[in-house]
C-alpha cells in the first residue's frame, strides 16, 4: 500500500494532466458535434481494424481444424467412389475398400529407391500391400508397418511394379520408374498397334488387386517403339507432385486375402 501511495505522489503531475487532459477532451467532444462526429468515426474504423485482424488470426488457427473436416469428407467420398455397393458404405457394411486418411512425416524422393513414412500403422488397421494414392493419383504401396506407423515404397521406387492402363482403352502395360526424373515414370510392353496420343490419361488397371480400377496415374509426356518393335514404351509424367506431398490415403482391399488363398 505505502508502495502505491509513494507512487501516486511521485507522480502526481503527471497524473493530475492526464486527468485534465481526458476531462478537456471529454468536453470538447460533448459539446461539439463536428469533434464528436470524428471522434466516433475514428473509433469505429479503430475497432473494425482490430474486429478484422482478431477474425483474421482466428481465421488462421483455424485452418487445421478445417483441413481435416475436409480430408475426412474426402475420404467417405472415395469409400464411396472406390466401392460398387454405394449404397451401403453409410451403414458400415462390408465393402471392397476401406479407405484411411493419413499424413506423410518422412518423405524421400532423391534415390534410387525410396519409401515414404506416414503417421499410421496397425493400430488404423494399416496392412502391408495396401495402395496409398494422394487426392490427384497413385503414389505407393505398404511394405512395412508398426503399430503406430507404416513405410511405402513411392512409386518413385525402381522395385515399384504396378498394371496401368489407358483411361479411354483396354490397352495397358507395366508401369515402373527408371530411377532418372523424379516427375515422370515409364510405361511399358503396351502393344504397339494402341493409338496413343500426348496427353492421354493413364489409370490403373485393376488387376493387381491393391487399387481400383480407374485411379490416375499420370499422363502420355512421350512415346516410342522398343528394340523389338512389337510394343511401345510411354514416357508419363506423374499427376501428383511426389516432391510436395502431405495428406494421402490408404487402400485396402477387403477381399484380398481370401483372393490370394486361391492360389496357396
Amino acid at each position: 500500500m505505502q508502495r502505491i501511495i509513494y507512487f501516486l505522489i511521485r507522480n502526481k503531475d503527471f497524473i493530475l494532466f492526464l486527468s485534465l487532459l481526458f476531462i478537456c477532451l471529454s468536453i470538447n467532444i460533448s459539446y461539439n458535434e463536428y469533434n464528436k462526429s470524428r471522434f466516433l468515426n475514428s473509433s469505429n474504423t479503430l475497432f473494425s481494424h482490430l474486429y478484422n485482424t482478431k477474425f483474421t488470426i482466428s481465421k488462421y488457427f483455424n485452418l487445421e481444424y478445417q483441413n481435416k473436416i475436409l480430408t475426412e469428407e474426402n475420404r467417405k467420398l472415395r469409400l464411396i467412389l472406390y466401392n460398387t455397393n454405394k449404397k451401403k458404405v453409410d451403414q458400415f457394411e462390408k465393402v471392397n475398400f476401406d479407405v484411411t486418411s493419413v499424413s506423410v512425416i518422412k518423405n524421400s524422393y532423391s534415390y534410387s529407391n525410396n519409401f515414404i513414412t506416414i503417421d499410421s500403422g496397425k493400430k488404423d488397421s494399416i496392412d502391408i500391400d495396401n495402395g496409398v494414392i494422394s487426392s490427384n493419383g497413385v503414389v505407393g504401396i505398404i511394405d512395412k508397418t508398426t503399430y503406430n506407423y507404416s513405410r511405402f515404397i513411392s512409386i518413385l521406387n525402381t522395385n515399384f511394379l504396378l498394371n496401368a492402363k489407358f483411361k479411354n482403352s483396354n490397352y495397358f502395360g507395366i508401369l515402373s520408374w527408371d530411377g532418372i526424373n523424379i516427375n515422370k515414370v515409364q510405361l511399358k510392353d503396351v502393344p504397339k498397334q494402341a493409338e496413343v496420343s500426348i496427353g492421354d490419361t493413364i489409370v490403373t488397371g485393376g488387376n493387381s488387386l491393391i487399387f481400383p480400377k480407374g485411379i490416375p496415374v499420370g499422363y502420355v509426356d512421350s512415346y516410342k517403339l522398343d528394340n523389338s518393335e512389337n510394343y511401345l514404351e510411354l514416357e508419363i509424367k506423374l499427376a501428383t507432385d511426389m516432391t510436395n506431398i502431405e495428406k494421402l490415403y490408404v487402400l485396402k482391399n477387403n477381399n484380398l486375402r481370401e483372393i490370394n488363398s486361391l492360389d496357396e
